[in-house]
């Protein structure tokens, strides 16, 4: 190892005591406050009922506040030195794993650039191993891991010797400027080009593979394949050639087993990464979470090698830092006050929050304590499994680089598959002292919670260069989608048994267990700002004193705490390099979801606690609708999408929606067309026209939209967009495929129809069969498929 330091750590004093000069300033006001109010009720004539509410909003709002001044006590700013690190033999090995679930949600090109930029991170290509999980067992995702191997055996390589930094490949290629581009030799253009050429060939094969009925199935069978081994080709490579082990995994599914979303997933990566590879180090990214700084892994490195904090250092969390926020963050989906303020503020009392995505974990962190390493061991087919070669590979994670690591034979495959069934955490303490939790949604935050409860830490390093960039929510819908789901796990977990109150009192520091109180009920804040948009002005019309006057010396407590908070909220904003526009911006959206997605996802809760509504996980649409995307820049509320005449295209479908309208035969067309007619729905007409080679399509969507098809060529067929609403000419995908014989499938994947970020039309016509016939449109905000059925005629 090179001399020097790995890491450094600095306290930002000065904030951290403005921080404290504000905290003993403002809880002053606050007493004040609670003083005025009791007071008032004991001498003043308010009645009973008004002063309650209003009361328990305060305390409410008094309690929130003091939780979240643990992010302000010590604030820390972290730097690393890798140039300090050891030679590149030495390294221990990482896994990658990445998580995926529904195609039609989480767009392929997408995840294979995620792929793409983790298989040519700046690691060593034999300590590192790329898994992804598909819990959509989509086929159309395990083709495109294919072909994106293929193009990784030109794309890796170039990366390495021309030092390209975004290894991203979309990314690369989209790139307006060229900071990126070190070297402009002729050499160097060719080969680009070349790669290019490549990249457009590899996106055109992903996009034409057929979209199959099998996209997400809920009850398969496990499925393990080495896409790429590592360990065959070795020998065969150079240096720059060299590939990472390339994995897909499909974990087992069945109805009739709880599948445990995310946390189940990344239990089955562990266990089937841990008879393959086996690295002491994981990075776990989400699906649109793409490597843009390739030395990520070594920045991590110079923490968990360091001998003075390894010991007990479970994960190296880096931000969510996204490529696609506007200037004007009208949604805030940059997140700013969490990864610039408050994961700082955590990482200063023993270590911040883990965020789900973008962190280094050591794998023996979720097996045991940190002065406990044969905790589990002792019982290991109780709490581990059956499997004894899995169990053979917990006692190599030491560290240490696993260099007897066995060929990746049928029999390790048979193995893997048996890991990633169903049943095998049957009986064993799987998602309950071992691996990740299922004790919540938020699987990656509690699990990190429980990993400080066991005396683990972790640390939070903000680089210059983000070493992650993902896509963030550019939409209300989404927007609001996101913050529910978060907010009805986190204030499960804060409700259970586990509640930072109890649970974590007497297994953590004061001011970390304040943090986490503060993210699992802080979504409480919706109950005050709900009251208090309507007691007072109900208390206002009946004339209904609840505030002193102005001219009253108490209404100054009253101003203090207001200014007091918009001035702190405005100093950490400008402190972290945002605008008043930003400060203004957070304000808003901050009100509006508090009185939305927090309430529901508190809702949401209370339903579940009386039996109404069950666990469930909702997705978020990942595709960029590029209608969205000119709102979200242009600083526009995207409330809802409507058509000319001022109605929603697909509000009334969404709606009125309670359960799917579908047909397995065509011939039913006019009883669905009754029964989507009695729902309120819009059914489309459909002409059909045979002309010899092919079909033309006539799809009338209204007077703005009109879709026409026409026969080309005797085998594709080509649908022309005529409308000026979707644009399909400049951002669509248009193709059509022959399938299963005599069917011919023509698909329109739209991304500028109201509302939809990624739409497929598919028509599917048989030769033989003409009467009537189905289009399918696959819109991903609906989690059924609709299927519109209309005639087809003979020309």
């Amino acid at each position: 190892m090179a001399s020097g330091s790995l890491n450094t750590c600095t306290v930002q004093k000065s904030r951290a005591l403005l921080n404290r000069v504000h905290i003993i300033l403002h809880f002053t006001a606050i007493l004040t406050l609670l003083y005025y109010r009791i007071s008032n009720l004991l001498h003043g004539n308010v009645p009973l009922v008004s002063w309650i509410v209003i009361t328990i909003s305060e305390l409410i709002f008094t309690f929130l506040w003091i939780l979240t001044q643990a992010f302000r006590w010590r604030p820390v700013i972290r730097a690393v030195e890798p140039e300090n690190l050891p030679e590149d033999d030495k390294l221990p090995g990482v896994d990658v794993f990445i998580c995926t679930t529904e195609s039609n949600k989480e767009p392929v090109v997408e995840l294979m650039n995620t792929v793409l930029s983790a298989m040519a991170l700046d690691y060593p290509s034999d300590k590192l191993a790329v898994y992804v999980s598909d819990d959509g067992g989509a086929s159309v995702t395990l083709d495109a891991i294919k072909e994106a191997c293929e193009f990784a055996r030109s794309w890796i390589p170039f990366c390495r010797k021309y030092g390209i930094k975004n290894r991203c490949p979309d990314a690369y290629f989209s790139m307006s400027d060229d900071s990126e581009r070190h070297v402009w030799s002729d050499e160097f253009k060719g080969e680009e080009q070349k790669i290019k050429l490549n990249y457009e060939k590899f996106k055109k094969n992903v996009d034409e593979d057929p979209e199959v009925e099998d996209s997400d199935r809920p009850d398969r069978s496990a499925h393990v394949e080495v896409i790429y081994d590592n360990r065959k080709n070795e020998k065969l490579e150079d240096n720059q050639s060299k590939m990472p082990l390339l994995v897909y995994v499909s974990r087992e599914r069945r109805p009739s087993h709880p599948h445990h979303f995310k946390a189940g997933a990344l239990n089955a990566l562990l266990r089937v990464s841990g008879i393959m590879s086996n690295a002491p180090y994981t990075l776990v990214l989400d699906c649109d979470m793409y490597c843009n700084d390739p030395t990520s892994a070594k920045q991590a490195m110079c923490f968990h090698l360091d001998p003075k904090i390894s010991g007990s250092l479970a994960y190296a969390q880096f931000p969510q830092v996204f490529y696609n926020v506007s200037k004007n963050d009208i949604y805030d989906g940059q997140a700013r006050s969490a990864y610039k303020t408050r994961y700082q503020g955590m990482d200063g009392i023993r270590g911040t929050v883990c965020a789900g995505t973008g962190y280094y974990l050591k794998k023996k962190a979720l097996y045991c304590r940190p002065s406990y390493e044969d905790e589990f061991l002792r019982e290991a087919e109780k709490n581990f499994g059956r499997s004894s070669k899995f169990i053979d590979s917990l006692t190599t994670l030491n560290g240490k680089p696993n260099d007897k690591r066995e060929n990746l034979s049928v029999t390790i495959i048979e193995e893997a598959k048996s890991l990633a069934s169903c049943t095998y955490e049957d009986n064993t303490e799987w998602g309950k002292e071992i691996g990740y939790s299922y004790g919540c949604m938020l699987e990656s935050t509690f699990t990190g919670y429980l990993l400080h409860c066991k005396g683990w830490k972790s640390v939070y390093l903000y680089p210059k260069r983000p070493c992650f960039l993902g896509c963030a929510t550019i939409d209300m819908k989404d927007a609001m989608v996101q913050l529910m789901n978060w907010s009805s796990a986190l204030v499960e977990a804060g409700l259970s048994r586990f509640s930072p109150l109890t649970y974590g009192m007497s297994r953590v520091s004061i001011l970390q267990n304040l943090c986490y109180g503060y993210f699992m009920f802080s979504h409480f804040f919706s109950v005050p700002c709900f009251l208090y948009g309507i007691v007072p002005q109900l208390c206002f019309l009946y004339g209904i004193p609840l505030y002193p006057k102005v001219t009253n010396p108490w209404f100054a407590a009253f101003a203090t705490i207001f200014i007091s908070s918009l001035c702190q909220h405005l100093y950490e904003v400008l402190s972290s390099g945002g605008s008043v526009s930003t400060w203004w911006n957070e304000q808003r959206i901050w009100m509006i979801k508090s009185v939305t997605a927090c309430l529901f996802g508190c809702l949401d809760v209370f339903f579940k606690w009386l039996g109404i509504a069950k666990a469930s996980f909702r997705s978020t649409n990942k595709s960029i609708d590029h209608e969205k995307l000119e709102k979200y820049e242009k600083g526009v509320h995207k409330l809802n999408q409507t058509n000319s005449a001022g109605t929603s295209i697909w509000g009334d479908m969404r709606a009125r929606r309670t359960r799917p309208i579908s047909t397995a035969h065509s011939g039913k067309g006019r009883n669905l067309r009754r029964r989507a007619a009695g729902r309120g729905w819009r059914v489309v007409e459909l002409v059909g026209i045979d002309e010899g080679s092919g079909l033309a399509i006539e799809d009338k969507l209204g007077d703005r939209n009109n879709l026409r098809g026409m026969a080309g060529n005797g085998k594709d067929v080509v649908l022309e967009n005529k409308g000026g609403e979707l644009r399909n000419n400049d951002e669509g995908k248009v193709r059509g495929r022959r399938t299963r014989g005599s069917i011919r499938v023509l698909e329109n994947s739209c991304k500028e129809m109201d509302n939809v970020g990624k739409v497929s039309l598919r028509f599917i016509s048989s030769q033989t069969e003409v009467d009537s016939e189905a289009l399918e449109n696959g819109k991903e905000d609906i989690v059924e498929q609709v299927e519109y059925v209309g005639k087809v005629k003979r020309k």
